[in-house]
């Protein structure tokens, strides 16, 4: 079983860096064939796929957040974290971390998720 637990502050203000943190248990995030995402969804909308760090610590974003979206990892401590720079009350949402198999090309773990409000 593999679980996927997401961190970070709930509260951030227009302008700041958001740094959320998700740590994984039951299974390596060097292991061959995952990919390590970060999706959102905002409130009333649909999910929103922000990008992903590859078990070989590849990088790719979504275009849209590209220029304010970074993911990095730690494999020491099996986590990998997404930075959002220069928030706006848009980027109010549910973050959710993810892991994706390129096996049967689907996510099959999924974090529950964290709150995460942009507000002066």
């Amino acid at each position: 079983q593999v679980l996927l637990q997401e961190s970070g502050p709930g509260l951030a203000k227009p302008s700041q860096t958001l740094s959320l943190t998700c740590t994984v248990s039951g299974g390596s995030i060097t292991t061959s064939n995952y990919a390590w995402n970060w999706i959102r969804q905002p409130p009333g909308k649909g999910l929103e796929w922000m990008g992903v760090i590859t078990y070989e610590g590849k990088t790719y974003y979504s275009p849209s957040l590209k220029s304010r979206t970074s993911i990095s990892r730690d494999t020491s401590k099996n986590q990998f974290s997404l930075q959002l720079r220069s928030v706006t009350p848009e980027d109010t949402a549910v973050y959710y971390c993810a892991r994706f198999q390129d096996i049967y090309w689907y996510y099959d773990y999924w974090g529950q998720g964290t709150q995460v409000t942009v507000s002066s």
